[in-house]
């Protein structure tokens, strides 16, 4: 567009009195929508270098979320193509930073393929890649494929080099494309919803016109009442309401760094997953590449940070997940010389390392609790075992989930000792959650008297510990 109104190479900069950082797009949005451009790759490459783009993108072709594996796999291939075919410009353009797009659609084979082949050619000059188009897809709450998409091409690039998103232009999809590894996002979302009367908000979009009030307190909608703005000029409105929408969309943004910050991004996806039933079925997807994430999370403690325990995905969280693995892992590593394996449940939040210092002098101690597992007593003091907030209602899976640890664990721990151990389970009385535990462990104890392990289920003294 800036080519065709301008007619002659003008710094860019310049044009739009802006010294920031400037992205221009190579006219594929166009495609997109219109079918056609009337300019090359080649030519399009070579102008954003002649008018000093920051970032600059290839001509690629996109591919539309409803069209044929063949028509996939041809866009994705000339794609590739044309990225090959202008490596002669970008590499003697080294002021701009060049976008190397992995195109592909909703076919994941395809997007693997390509995004493989795109990784092997980076090299000839390229500074990140971008995976389109999933525009429409964003358009349509269809975020569940867009994280699909991103989940595919992620792994199979080198994770040095940024990933940006093209179109993610909306509050809910945001905080789920960045914990999958996106970099980079942009749209017009901001100004095509200001058109069309719709108000950004962090959990979902409303026809302006149908609010009562601003749940909003940015300039704009602390300045005007829903009917003062209703009574302006309808290009007033449309610059007010665009204003609106680029603050919504800074403040997510904001937000979402501020919990990678304090490393509870996870909790922050726990709470967005509720917000609408889109954000749902991205979180659900989500869940279904986890490995991708375990393997990216720092391994250390938020800085003073407890771990929130806020429903039963938080079972998934890295910092919960990680660390029973971790665990499980040193089965093989305990010492066999005591004979007495103990398990009581967390109950009591005070100093539960000390209450317990003479049991774990003769037995293996471990505690065990909704979400977190198990938790030998040589680690109840480490993070995040001595730092989370919880809620109390746990649902029948989530204890069920914590029976099968324990039992799996005591079958293993059974497996590494040479000679006859004495298994003891502990269970508080007036405890809610512990009654649907102890239900559950009964249905287990065939599995382990099959396995010639005998377990003693004993009640904890309200007085006194055993």
């Amino acid at each position: 567009m800036l080519k065709k109104r301008l007619q002659k190479v003008e710094e860019v900069h310049s044009v739009l009195n802006f010294d920031g950082i400037i992205m221009t797009d190579s006219g594929a949005y166009q495609l997109l929508r219109y079918g056609d451009v009337d300019v090359t790759n080649v030519e399009i490459v070579d102008y954003q270098c002649e008018i000093g783009s920051d970032i600059g993108v290839i001509l690629d072709i996109p591919t539309s979320y409803d069209v044929s594996y063949e028509k996939a796999l041809e866009s994705a291939e000339t794609t590739f193509q044309r990225a090959i075919e202008v490596r002669n410009i970008i590499e003697k353009c080294t002021n701009t930073l060049w976008t190397l797009p992995i195109q592909g659609g909703t076919h994941l084979e395809i997007l693997q393929k390509y995004a493989i082949k795109s990784d092997s050619i980076v090299g000839y000059g390229y500074s990140l890649f971008a995976l389109g188009s999933p525009t429409t897809l964003l358009e349509n709450y269809m975020f569940d494929k867009v994280i699909e998409m991103i989940a595919t091409v992620r792994p199979h690039i080198r994770p040095s080099y940024p990933l940006h998103l093209f179109g993610a232009g909306h509050p809910l999809i945001m905080p789920f494309v960045i914990a999958l590894g996106v970099d980079l996002m942009d749209s017009a979302s901001y100004i095509l919803y200001a058109k069309d009367g719709r108000y950004m908000t962090r959990k979902g979009t409303y026809e302006v016109e149908e609010l009562s009030y601003f749940p909003c307190t940015c300039p704009v909608c602390s300045k005007y009442t829903v009917e003062e703005f209703s009574k302006l000029a309808r290009q007033d409105k449309w610059k007010l309401l665009a204003l609106h929408n680029l603050y919504t969309l800074f403040r997510e943004l904001n937000e979402v760094k501020e919990c990678i910050k304090e490393g509870r991004l996870w909790e922050y996806l726990e709470e967005k997953a509720r917000s609408h039933p889109a954000a749902k079925r991205a979180f659900d997807t989500i869940k279904k590449n986890l490995e991708y994430i375990y393997r990216k999370s720092p391994r250390e403690k938020p800085k003073g940070k407890a771990l929130f325990i806020l429903s039963e995905d938080s079972i998934y969280n890295p910092k919960v997940m990680l660390a029973r693995r971790d665990i499980f892992s040193r089965i093989p590593r305990i010492p066999s010389k005591k004979k007495c394996i103990v398990f009581v449940p967390l109950i009591a939040r005070s100093s539960p390392k000390k209450s317990h210092k003479a049991t774990a002098k003769r037995c293996n101690l471990y505690f065990y609790y909704p979400i977190l597992g198990v938790i030998p007593y040589t680690l109840i003091n480490t993070y995040p075992f001595s730092q989370f907030e919880t809620y109390n209602e746990f649902s029948y899976s989530v204890i069920k989930d914590l029976a099968y640890i324990v039992m799996e664990y005591i079958m293993n721990l059974h497996k590494n000792f040479i000679h006859t151990i004495e298994v003891t389970l502990y269970v508080q009385n007036n405890v809610e959650w512990q009654y649907k535990f102890i239900e559950i462990i009964k249905e287990y104890l065939r599995i382990l008297n099959q396995k010639e392990i005998e377990i003693k289920i004993l009640k904890l003294d309200n007085n006194s510990m055993y």
